[in-house]
């Protein structure tokens, strides 16, 4: 709801006109109300999902696609250029980018392969035959997961012997320090204009709930090389890490899309979603780093009231 209003925000200081569109499976999804159009779409998986999205792009005249689920993604960065042929502009990067991102043992071997600071990482099977080398505690998380669904602190022995092995699960050590998420924009030229922090001071459910913009120049310039490095990174993107007090940083996880805490970002000043417009018109954003440093962000939750026989299948 807060990236619908921030494109809401966009939209608002243009001279021309514009709406904003979601799409959902379910009908209780609480955009659905607060759109200024809801289209049901089918699950991703399913083999009518794309051409039920042509379809309503086509009726709408949707001008700018944005993901923002992960399980998505793949299927969108696939479908860029048939999206473009009909006039469709897709915020999203190029399939080799999103296929290092989707995959945690992707991104691992990417961070490593180019010297990009990151944690140790291995296959549950190796941690339980290896013990010494994989003291406890650790970080299990499955390969593929997405809004720390799966992730668990393992403390003992006994629990990483209880995983289940047929999953994908992978290992990792724990980064000291404070956890950061940096929102990054890399635009069409691929540089990457603006890297802005936050600390993660709360999260719930995977999403930071608490957190406070940091002017840090070395997350800042690390994110922007990372992101210049990826293959064919285009629009948002967000990369998390841990740093702690003496300044070592460790990059965990890399997404290819808009991250939860991207309205912090937005009222900052760095407004992603003016450049994605800029984009549609041809424009070429530039760099920015005037941003508000300092600024927290403290969230609660809200509800949207309608009839129920609106959200009756």
């Amino acid at each position: 709801m807060g990236l619908l209003n921030c494109f809401r925000d966009s939209l608002s200081k243009r001279t021309v006109s514009g709406a904003v569109l979601t799409t959902d499976s379910a009908s209780t999804a609480p955009t659905a109300f607060i759109a200024d159009h809801a289209c049901s779409v089918p699950r991703c998986v399913h083999p009518d999902f794309l051409n039920a999205v042509f379809q309503l792009c086509t009726e709408h005249d949707v001008k700018l696609l944005v993901p923002t689920i992960d399980t998505e993604l793949p299927i969108y960065s696939a479908a860029a250029r048939r999206l473009m042929e009909i006039g469709v502009s897709a915020a999203i990067s190029e399939p080799s980018t999103v296929q290092i991102c989707c995959d945690k043992i992707a991104t691992h071997e990417w961070l490593a392969t180019n010297g990009f600071p990151t944690v140790r990482q291995t296959s549950l099977d190796l941690a339980l035959r290896h013990p010494s080398q994989w003291p406890l505690p650790l970080i299990v998380k499955p390969s593929n997961g997405s809004a720390s669904i799966g992730v668990r602190r393992v403390e003992t022995r006994k629990e990483l012997e209880a995983m289940d092995a047929t999953k994908n699960w992978i290992v990792q050590d724990i980064a000291d320090g404070r956890e950061f998420t940096i929102n990054v924009y890399v635009n069409r030229a691929g540089e990457c204009i603006c890297a802005v922090p936050h600390w993660r001071m709360e999260v719930r459910a995977g999403e930071v709930s608490k957190a406070l913009t940091i002017k840090d120049r070395r997350l800042m310039d690390l994110a922007r090389s990372v992101a210049e490095a990826l293959p064919g990174a285009f629009g948002p993107l967000n990369i998390q890490c841990f740093m702690n007090d003496s300044g070592a940083i460790r990059i965990i996880e890399i997404n290819a899309r808009f991250g939860g805490g991207y309205p912090l970002a937005h009222r900052a000043g760095a407004r992603f979603t003016d450049w994605l417009l800029d984009e549609l018109e041809g424009k070429c954003p530039t760099s920015f780093d005037a941003w508000t440093d300092d600024l927290a962000m403290l969230r609660y939750d809200e509800a949207v009231f309608v009839p129920g026989g609106k959200i009756r299948t």
